[in-house]
């Protein structure tokens, strides 16, 4: 019996050699290919990042496409997702494909969908694709690479190329090289480390070779991620920031100029500050369930729209194409901007940033600062609890029946349950659980007045639910 493929809350993601086979890719590349025949898409755009099997999957996904037709944009090396999305408004191809599995450990590889606006494709096309997966590949044979090539079903796209000119032409380089102080930048392994090292060449550079292992490490761009990012911050007076993305470069992390970890709340509030305040630019702010509530105060005292979506990227960016969004974003990294494709892009988040920086004369710690003087001071943590599918079912099903009334000391005032559970503490303190979409991990999420109170009341939730 074949395996059943399901795309989660970014794409399909699976063990490489376990689930994620040749064969089972290409079932996905011919459900997509149905796909685009239905809808009469006659070409696609493909990139990798640097996962194990990148090309070969990429060329196996080109050759099933090509079979049926469709010609094939085939990334000429390792690329980030924002360069797949960009590549496919350039080239006018109905939709892209990245072979990544985005922030899960080296030992997965995914399939992530893009549409014709370059950016993720609608949860309903998503679902048409996935039904249209056939249990075994139809195709008794694929043709070959040389045959697409001589059929002209398949060509060579440098989509680095196309997003580098493409950045050059939105930010203002000179003022951030003479400005923004020397960076940090850790590529953790993933395919955002070309594109820095060609538009930030003087950054210090961390992790930016090509190494599918990774060394073990989950290329998630958060603060326990990234030890040696920190502390060659902390410890280099001259650094003035530190940069990170994940595997596919569409998620950000930053460093202060001590080496405290910037979370991606207080960088939506950053951006939204910037874009807002000394860009003089409006539209509404688009954010999911898990991101900081601070984020709709800042809107309400700038006068802008706001609309909460559900956990994943892709309800952001329908709304982007369809509405004059300012700026989107989730609490994982992936944030998004007007003026830029409707996707997420840590590169792209980190260059205005820093393009903050150089106009203001600002540190981040000081936008920071500017940003608590607006809306208070707040922190965020956040737990992934790896536990038995019992335990977590078991949790659900409290969380389903109201049965968590207080975490340790702190009570449960009220409850949220739009994506997940948020349960309210007063003040501004919340806690939310929610079984992720991509990985077998129950995450906790806590907002606290500070780090020490999130932590104890992460300790707190912990006691209470693993009993």
């Amino acid at each position: 019996m074949a395996v059943p493929i399901k795309f989660g809350t970014d794409g399909w993601r699976a063990i490489i050699a376990d689930e994620y086979t040749v064969d089972n890719v290409m079932r996905v590349a011919e459900g997509t290919a149905l796909f685009m025949k239905k809808n009469k898409m006659k070409s696609a755009v493909i990139g990798y990042d640097c996962r194990f099997g990148g090309l070969l999957f990429t060329q196996v996904t080109a050759r099933v496409l090509g079979a049926y037709g469709i010609k094939c944009h085939v990334s000429t090396s390792f690329v980030s997702t924002p360069m797949v999305s960009l590549g496919v408004v350039k080239t006018k191809s109905g939709l892209g494909i990245v072979i990544t599995a985005s922030h899960n450990p080296p030992s997965y590889n995914g399939y992530k969908l893009k549409a014709s606006y370059g950016g993720p494709m609608i949860p309903s096309d998503v679902a048409q694709v996935e039904a249209l997966i056939p249990e075994v590949c139809s195709l008794q044979s694929l043709p070959t690479i040389g045959e697409l090539v001589k059929k002209k079903l398949l060509v060579d796209a440098d989509l680095e190329t196309m997003y580098l000119r493409h950045a050059r032409k939105a930010f203002d380089l000179v003022a951030i090289k003479k400005s923004a102080g020397k960076i940090a930048y850790d590529a953790m392994y993933g395919s955002g480390q070309n594109a820095v090292r060609k538009l930030l060449p003087k950054c210090v550079f961390l992790h930016c070779d090509w190494n599918p292992g990774m060394h073990g490490q989950a290329p998630e761009p958060i603060d326990r991620n990234l030890r040696l990012l920190s502390e060659t911050v902390r410890k280099n007076p001259k650094i003035t920031a530190g940069l990170a993305n994940d595997g596919d470069a569409d998620r950000i992390g930053m460093y202060d100029e001590d080496g405290v970890f910037v979370d991606s709340h207080h960088l939506l509030l950053i951006l939204l500050l910037y874009l807002h305040k000394y860009k003089k630019m409006d539209g509404k702010v688009v954010f999911t369930f898990s991101v900081t509530d601070k984020m709709k105060k800042m809107a309400d005292i700038f006068g802008l729209p706001v609309e909460m979506t559900k956990i994943g990227f892709k309800y952001i960016a329908e709304i982007m194409v369809n509405e004059d969004v300012l700026v989107g974003g989730e609490e994982s990294g992936g944030l998004a901007v007007k003026g830029h494709i409707p996707e997420r892009d840590g590169v792209w988040m980190g260059l205005l940033i820093f393009e903050f920086m150089a106009k203001t004369g600002k540190t981040i710690k000081g936008l920071v600062q500017e940003v608590y003087d607006i809306v208070g001071t707040f922190a965020f943590e956040r737990d992934d609890l790896h536990i038995t599918d019992a335990q977590k079912q078991a949790i659900v099903a409290a969380c389903k029946s109201g049965g968590y009334k207080a975490f340790g000391k702190y009570k449960v005032e009220s409850m949220e349950d739009f994506d997940g559970w948020k349960f309210r503490l007063g003040g501004d303190k919340w806690i939310m659980m929610r079984a992720s979409g991509t990985e077998p991990v129950l995450r906790v999420y806590a907002q606290a007045d500070s780090l020490a109170q999130a932590r104890e009341m992460l300790d707190a939730t912990k006691a209470t639910i693993l009993v």
